[in-house]
């Protein structure tokens, strides 16, 4: 009598049951050893484990590999009842090594018995079921991908995952594939948070109204509004749930399901290797943004918006703008002169800080709010002081300084020679300004003509969005510079 282990493994991608997928692996390796006198004494099994992932970092596998090495192991031989579920690629040319320096037998189906380690013919036709093995998971991933992009685009169907922070689910009906269908597995659409949703539309509101990201969201957070963490605690154990942060407020300025449209593919799952000087550890998988043009958009309306395709598109051309989109600063009238308004920064969050008056002396003061801090992990105090005077003290005396009657004339050329560089450098940046403001205008002329020609809308959509982003902040600079002279 031989004495087997058995090394089974069933995917998280099959439609049974692994004690089903179990079964006929074991089958199969009963049909194979039993007439030789063959008895399974052990086995590992890997359940949901990916074919992709080398033996070492399959639970079941590795612990088979372990075993190899003891003397006491209990087996002769190893038998596999499926080699394209056990070896994916070169796996096998990895492995099988090691069952031949240990002198263990590896039995396969495929090569009716043993494999034989000096058989070229055993070699070729592991390595052909490794190809095989990869092949049938890439073929697998291009049909799922493809069928999914096509039930996103012209079916606008929701394709799982947790609804966006303003939605929640609803049922849809049954699920079209009558085998899912007779389980219970039901279709689902995103219908309005009635709690969520104004928060929201006011969210849009407020950016395109000037409004930054830090503004909205510390108003949100003081408002006693819960952030999309804390409003759904049941998904979010992992996250503090504290306030607002800037991420968050950009997340969802960035989400085009807002204006009523399926969207798919904005994430990609690539495979990067664990470790590049070991190539044999295999690979992991990394979620990784795609570009806004490979996105899987919906071709109609599939749930009720949040905001209009007009108002997504403007916010989209502010953040587009980044820091030299127009923003509404708001100013408290004061009768506490600063001298150093607009001056100061904050050395903890590069700030500008606010004049502030206590007790009949002018300070600056940076406010930071606690909740705020905890969620943006700054170690940043509430609230952080200076006063004026203990800056005003040492400035004079530089003051008094450079402008010493025996360091005056120093002084002044190197005044006149600086004003003289920035009014030639804002003369030259006023032009390429303008420059730019007109290649603008004829790059978008010759889009609304390629429109016009029956190019793909969505392709000249981003297009123009791209232009006029860049329009609006060559709009922004000379706006500015002209504020400045």
């Amino acid at each position: 009598m031989k004495r087997f282990a058995l090394y089974e493994r069933v995917s998280s991608e099959e439609p049974h049951d692994p004690e089903s997928s179990k079964g006929w692996q074991l089958s199969r390796s009963h049909a194979l050893i039993e007439p030789a006198g063959g008895v399974v004494v052990t086995e590992y099994f890997d359940i949901g484990r990916s074919r992709s992932l080398p033996w070492k970092r399959r639970p079941e596998a590795a612990s088979l590999l372990d075993a190899l090495a003891r003397p006491d192991r209990g087996f002769e031989a190893v038998v596999i009842g499926e080699p394209a579920r056990a070896f994916y690629g070169n796996q096998f040319g990895l492995t099988f090594p090691v069952f031949a320096h240990y002198g263990v037998e590896l039995w396969v189906p495929e090569v009716g018995g043993a494999i034989d380690p000096g058989s070229d013919a055993h070699d070729l036709v592991m390595s052909l079921y490794g190809g095989m093995s990869k092949g049938e998971r890439n073929r697998i991933k291009i049909r799922v991908r493809a069928a999914m992009a096509a039930q996103a685009r012209t079916e606008g169907r929701f394709l799982g995952g947790r609804p966006p922070y303003g939605y929640q689910l609803a049922d849809a009906g049954p699920h079209p594939n009558p085998g899912k269908a007779a389980v219970g597995q039901r279709l689902h659409r995103l219908e309005p948070d009635p709690d969520a949703a104004p928060v929201v539309r006011r969210i849009f509101d407020e950016y395109v109204a000037g409004r930054g990201l830090y503004t909205i969201a510390e108003g949100l957070t003081r408002d006693g509004i819960a952030c999309p963490s804390a409003h759904d605690r049941a998904r979010n154990p992992h996250r503090q749930g504290l306030a607002w942060s800037k991420m968050a407020v950009r997340a969802i300025l960035a989400n085009p399901r807002y204006s009523g449209r399926q969207v798919w593919n904005r994430q990609r799952r690539d495979e990067v290797l664990l470790d590049v000087e070991d190539v044999a550890l295999g690979h992991v998988s990394k979620m990784r943004w795609n570009d806004e043009d490979a996105w899987i958009v919906s071709e109609t309306l599939t749930h009720e918006p949040l905001v209009s395709d007009e108002q997504f598109r403007a916010v989209r051309t502010l953040a587009a703008a980044g820091r030299r989109r127009p923003v509404v600063r708001e100013t408290r009238p004061t009768s506490q002169p600063f001298a150093l308004h607009g001056l100061v920064v904050c050395a903890l969050c590069h700030r500008k800080m606010q004049g502030s008056a206590n007790h009949g002396r002018a300070h600056y003061r940076c406010r930071y709010p606690s909740e705020y801090a905890m969620a943006s992990e700054l170690d940043h105090p509430r609230n952080v002081y200076v006063r004026e005077d203990q800056i005003l003290g040492p400035l004079d005396g530089w003051l008094a300084q450079v402008f010493d009657p025996g360091q005056l004339d120093t002084t002044l050329d190197a005044l006149e020679a600086a004003a003289s560089s920035t009014d030639d450098t804002g003369q030259a940046k006023t032009q390429a300004a303008h420059r730019r403001l007109t290649e603008c205008d004829t790059r978008l002329a010759r889009y609304r003509a390629a429109l016009e020609a029956g190019t793909d809308p969505a392709v000249v959509s981003a297009w123009i969005s791209e232009v006029q982003a860049e329009r609006l902040a060559t709009e922004v600079e000379l706006d500015r510079g002209a504020g400045r002279r």
